[in-house]
């Protein structure tokens, strides 16, 4: 990550209408407090100990004679000292006498101003009249709530911050996992599409640099959520544990799940980290890396997939070579339920089919595709590919085929029931689409339009191909192509409402979404594919952050 300042590495969008309204903020009791400053106390030890480490051996460095020489300094000062002790002792003498006649001079005058106050009297009871201070009680008015009185007009700092916070059933949100000057975190943003309008909600530091993210509703077994649907985010990291977080609380302070190694002592039962009893040097605090097992990750993971149809099952592919399975309503830091070890190289992407749910699409870094039943892993199906896979997705419109997007930027288009269970025999695409002048780092298939595909390249172009059949034959049209100023583009996402509407996010760490109906062309393209509807008019088709900012500037001119 050297000489990284900013990018967002992924994106994941959440429908409407399935966002808890008021989303609350996570409420720290006292044990958790305790903990936390435990763990601050401990980094502060370290570091002291550290320090004094560091100081024994720069002592140990010091001349013996220069310290002597220090020595015979001090006796010479104390003696210089001394003598100037006893003019100073003879003047303190002499002021202290002035301050005491000062002091007594002071006093007199104060006696001399309160005496018009006649404050010897102030005891004796006075006369007093017929009226008290509540005597003009009947005036009064009360209102059993603040906000129906009107000279009230502070309104409570919590309402205002809850109407701030509110989403409506109306507001998509958009997941980034994002990283800038060294520091990573998932930022929830609001995107109003009837306004025009995408803000940033709130955020979710992470302990290290986000990979791949994966939206699910299924409550894990650890969560405190009551209802059997949620709103969850899992997210893989450089870390070899995946964690899952409710988005649906704000300042969370630990995951609500934690999926990794069983037998991990530095993570208790809440997922919280286990402190250690005393500082340790950093070689102590090395863990051996352990090897290869059918439990849990050893390496980065790089995909998920959730499955939708089986909801308590999250599919996982790794940079240690393997593909594992997780059942979230097990008990918290249960072990994955199975392994798959069928590539040869760090494995960058995983995909659940949604018609058949048994069955996983994966694709590696040892320039193969795979597709496999999960029940019976070794009678699955592949092909060799000309470069290293980058990211890949099933047809939402054919169940058996499926699209990879590779490093050399070529775009593939299998058929999987044509694939041989032999990888060294040869096999020949569907159609081969040349989609970008580099990696063809983003892909997703529109849910909403047959054959409308978005791809996104470190070229930082994002592109939209038109796939159609015509007389037997595939065709394949780039509609547009345009840079949207997010740099390399990373990752492209369409929207699970809007046919039209595209996330788009990069290198330059900013965030941009696309309306690709509005000056394109493309809805003239698609007349025939989109659904009937009304199609609402916008003066712009592309929404961003930047934007905001841009409209206070012109404010301001």
């Amino acid at each position: 990550m050297s000489g990284i300042k900013g990018l967002i590495s992924c994106t994941a969008w959440v429908a409407r209408g399935v966002a808890a309204a008021h989303p609350h903020t996570y409420e720290v009791d006292e044990k958790e407090l305790e903990r936390i400053s435990a763990i601050a106390q401990l980094n502060i030890d370290e570091a002291k100990a550290e320090l004094d480490e560091a100081n024994a051996a720069a002592e140990d460095f010091k001349d013996i004679s220069s310290d002597a020489e220090e020595t015979e300094e001090v006796i010479e000062d104390d003696k210089a000292s001394a003598d100037e002790g006893d003019v100073d002792m003879k003047e303190e003498s002499d002021e202290k006498d002035k301050r005491q006649k000062k002091s007594k001079e002071d006093t007199m005058d104060r006696d001399d101003e309160l005496a018009e106050y006649n404050l010897d009297d102030y005891d004796e009871e006075q006369p007093t009249s017929g009226t008290n201070i509540f005597s003009n009680i009947k005036g009064l008015s009360y209102y059993a709530d603040n906000a129906e009185d009107p000279y009230i007009t502070l309104h409570d700092e919590d309402e205002e911050e809850a109407q701030e916070l509110e989403i409506r059933p109306s507001d998509n949100l958009i997941v980034t996992a994002k990283t800038e000057d060294h520091v990573s975190s998932l930022e929830i943003y609001v995107y109003d599409e009837s306004e025009d309008n995408l803000y940033a909600h709130h955020d979710i530091l992470l302990p290290s640099f986000p990979v791949c993210l994966e939206w699910l509703d299924y409550p894990p077994s650890s969560s405190t959520a009551d209802s059997k649907t949620g709103n969850y985010i899992a997210v893989g990291t450089l870390d070899p544990d995946i964690e899952i977080w409710s988005l649906d609380v704000i300042e969370s302070t630990f995951p609500d799940a934690l999926l990794g190694d069983p037998k991990n002592k530095t993570r208790d039962e809440t997922g919280a980290p286990i402190l250690s009893s005393s500082p340790t040097k950093k070689k102590e605090r090395k863990r051996r890396k352990p090897k290869a097992n059918p439990d849990y990750h050893i390496d980065a993971v790089l995909g998920l997939s959730w499955n939708r149809s089986h909801r308590n099952l999250l599919a996982s592919a790794s940079a240690d070579k393997t593909v594992k399975l997780w059942d979230l309503s097990r008990e918290l830091n249960s072990a994955a339920i199975r392994s798959f070890d069928l590539h040869q190289d760090k494995v960058q992407a995983v995909q659940w089919n949604r018609v058949e749910p048994t069955v996983l699409l994966t694709g590696s870094y040892d320039r193969t595709v795979r597709t496999f039943d999960s029940r019976s892993p070794t009678s699955g199906f592949g092909a060799r590919l000309p470069s290293d896979v980058e990211a890949l997705k099933w047809d939402p419109w054919d169940s058996h085929s499926f699209y990879v997007s590779l490093e050399n930027g070529l775009v593939l288009y299998y058929d999987a029931r044509t694939l041989p269970s032999d990888l060294s025999k040869e096999t020949t695409a569907r159609f081969t689409i040349q989609a970008h002048d580099g990696a063809a780092s983003g892909l997703d298939i529109n849910p909403h339009v047959r054959g409308l595909i978005a791809t996104g390249g470190t070229d930082n172009f994002v592109k939209l191909w038109n796939v159609t059949e015509e007389q037997g034959a595939t065709r394949v049209k780039m509609l547009t192509s345009r840079n949207l100023e997010v740099g390399k583009v990373f990752s492209v996402t369409w929207s699970p409402d809007d046919p039209l509407t595209l996330a788009a996010a990069g290198s330059e760490a900013k965030l941009q979404i696309w309306d690709v109906g509005v000056k394109s062309g493309v809805k003239d393209a698609l007349e025939d594919k989109l659904p009937k509807r009304e199609w609402r008019h916008r003066d712009r088709d592309v929404i961003g952050l930047a934007d905001d900012a841009e409209d206070d500037s012109d404010d301001e001119a």
